[in-house]
């Protein structure tokens, strides 16, 4: 032994590990086998921070068992449960985890290889007020190739707080890094929402008064295809009207603000138009953008709710100049 590993005490190791960039990354899956190993692969690429990954198996009965057991990366672990849904495998991850900060991605989704590293350094930034940096995101196909952007969108480097919740859900869950600690305070996400359990997080974290704060850049990539939870109209109108109710009800902003509610409603009616019109039911398409605009008939400031001018409008005759 040097006599010089005499004053090696655990201060002297403080600057050469950042506590603050330990990051637990949680990758639920379900049958997503075929996806898995490149979502694995872009989290363990990441530079800028000390990490661990945990892949939570939600009972999946396709060869998931055995991709986790090819990984022989000291930094992955996988906990395997009985099925219980996204949540549930979301919330065992936040118990798993050993670091200050918990990323989320889903199992078909991946990361750009700076996306740990641009948010560690917005968190370092911006200070301990900030519980969550998300980021935007691209898309891609089945095959992994980038798609172009699907409509015109307006948003922005920002601060999101409950009301920008209410109005929409952005950014999406696999872009999203939190502080483990606030969900001691806020609670998990909640296994009884099969779709927008994030927004209903989120909408929690931000009504306690922790910051969220938005980064445009896109640094991950989500990817489309025909096993898309996303790809059940129903469920999410279903799923997104309960969040907004709740929300309402909770007073996340005030009850009495009516203009504010009909406007987070006609948001909802309008997303919801266009989930059923890629979802091939162009009936409830079409009435859905008609309550939509009922509801508010015309937005004066459209970056609030990161649309393009007239946006309606534009759905209305995509809607028309698209054939079945």
């Amino acid at each position: 032994m040097l006599a010089s590993d005499n004053f090696r005490t655990p201060n002297h190791y403080q600057h050469l590990t950042d506590l603050s960039d330990q990051v637990s990354v949680v990758i639920p899956a379900y049958n997503y086998a075929h996806f898995l190993p490149e979502a694995m692969a872009s989290v363990l690429a990441q530079t800028g921070a000390e990490l661990e990954l945990i892949v939570v198996d939600d009972g999946s009965t396709d060869s998931t068992p055995e991709v986790c057991a090819r990984c022989t990366d000291p930094r992955f672990r996988a906990v395997r449960q009985p099925n219980a849904g996204l949540s549930a495998a979301r919330n065992t991850g936040i118990r798993e985890a050993r670091h200050p900060y918990i990323a989320f991605l889903d199992a078909d989704d991946r990361w750009q290889p700076g996306f740990l590293a641009a948010v560690l350094r917005e968190f370092h930034r911006l200070g301990p007020a900030f519980a969550a940096v998300g980021t935007g995101c691209s898309r891609m196909n089945a095959d992994g190739q980038l798609l172009p952007p699907p409509r015109l969108n307006f948003a922005r480097t920002e601060e999101l707080t409950t009301a920008s919740f209410c109005l929409r859900n952005r950014p999406l869950s696999s872009s999203v890094v939190v502080r483990r600690d606030v969900f001691a305070e806020c609670g998990n996400f909640d296994p009884t929402l099969r779709s927008s359990e994030d927004r209903d997080m989120w909408i929690r974290l931000t009504a306690r008064g922790h910051r969220f704060y938005y980064l445009d850049e896109p640094l991950a990539v989500i990817r489309r295809h025909p096993q898309n939870m996303s790809k059940n109209a129903p469920r999410m109108k279903r799923n997104s009207g309960l969040v907004l109710r709740r929300a309402w009800r909770a007073g996340a902003v005030a009850r009495w603000n009516l203009p504010f509610w009909l406007r987070a409603a006609s948001i909802h009616y309008f997303l919801v138009a266009w989930t059923h019109f890629d979802d091939g039911l162009r009936g409830r398409a079409w009435l859905y953008l008609l309550a939509s605009i009922m509801l508010w008939p015309l937005f004066l400031r459209v970056d609030r709710v990161s649309e393009p001018p007239l946006f309606r409008l534009r759905a209305a005759a995509y809607f028309l100049r698209t054939r079945p």
